[in-house]
């Protein structure tokens, strides 16, 4: 396959995939809620600065960024409608593990995947239609393949604000059911949408293939400009070495999988959008896991 051909691709599940992705990504998200709680948010209170600064970097900084990416690299309209979408998705938990491994702040990032969980039902759909009509060629893809924007609202709102809003409700009121449903939940609806995304790559892979070098290289380039923002977002606001190591985290670290939801579900399965998407997701645990061992490594040398 072509480059040029991937923005003629459609990457389709049948109804049976489509409702158990769906049903999948609601029951992640409902677990994210079952673990909101209000002693997350401390440090608006306490660090106003660090708090803002990090979740400016993440809803505004990225998508801005990758919208100049998109002028210079130039991409297919397809792989730069995936490139926005993840970048417009919030964080998940991945970024709290690896800050943790690396010993950073893990209250913090705690904090700001928190605080993308939570206001996702409503930017998340918001940013994906300002920042496609923002660029040229995804605007008229999106012309295309005749999106409704209040339907698209309407429906990943819905996708979204459900769980969270039941999730949240469960937390406030029973908080020691929240923490046992948690366990179960959360590794049920990561293993039920990595199964239906890992069983979508597969059918997809010999299509994609020849494009699939194109694609990792795009993806690499996209992320470690999300890495870099991190960084350098510490180092403008003056944060200590564990801050610093969070936003690496929290802004490099993005939710691929809701990505691809969107992407099949709501966003009429584009081939170069959807491949783009589960790239990043495979690639950024690759990377992240590299950075973990080049901190903790850098660690052990300074005090050995």
């Amino acid at each position: 396959m072509k480059i040029s051909e991937l923005d003629a691709l459609r990457i389709e599940l049948d109804p049976i995939g489509q409702t158990a992705v769906a049903v999948a990504l609601m029951v992640i998200i409902f677990s994210v809620a079952l673990s909101l709680r209000v002693r997350d948010f401390r440090i608006i209170k306490t660090n106003p600065l660090t708090y803002f600064a990090g979740v400016g970097a993440q809803l505004i900084g990225l998508p801005l960024l990758t919208l100049g990416m998109l002028h210079v690299l130039q991409p297919p309209p397809s792989v730069s409608l995936g490139m926005i979408v993840v970048a417009c998705c919030p964080g998940g938990a991945v970024s709290n593990l690896l800050t943790y491994l690396s010993r950073g702040a893990v209250a913090y990032s705690v904090a700001l995947t928190a605080t993308s969980s939570l206001l996702a039902a409503i930017v998340t759909p918001v940013s994906i239609l300002f920042w496609s009509n923002a660029y040229a060629p995804t605007a008229e893809l999106l012309k295309t393949i005749d999106v409704s924007p209040a339907l698209f609202l309407m429906q990943t709102m819905a996708l979204l604000g459900i769980p969270l809003i039941a999730g949240m409700i469960v937390a406030a009121r029973a908080p020691d059911v929240a923490e046992r449903l948690r366990r179960f939940t959360a590794p049920l609806g990561a293993g039920v949408l990595g199964g239906a995304i890992l069983y979508g790559f597969y059918l997809f892979l010999p299509i994609l293939y020849p494009a699939m070098f194109y694609l990792f290289g795009i993806a690499a380039i996209h992320n470690g400009v999300a890495f870099a923002l991190g960084a350098l977002t510490g180092i403008g606001i003056r944060a200590d070495k564990p801050t610093r190591i969070a936003l690496v985290f929290e802004i490099g670290i993005q939710n691929s999988g809701l990505a691809l939801v969107i992407l099949i579900g709501q966003l009429a399965g584009l081939g170069g959008a959807a491949a783009i998407a589960a790239v990043w997701g495979v690639w950024h645990l690759i990377a992240g896991g590299a950075i973990v061992l080049v901190i903790n490594a850098l660690r052990r040398r300074q005090f050995a």
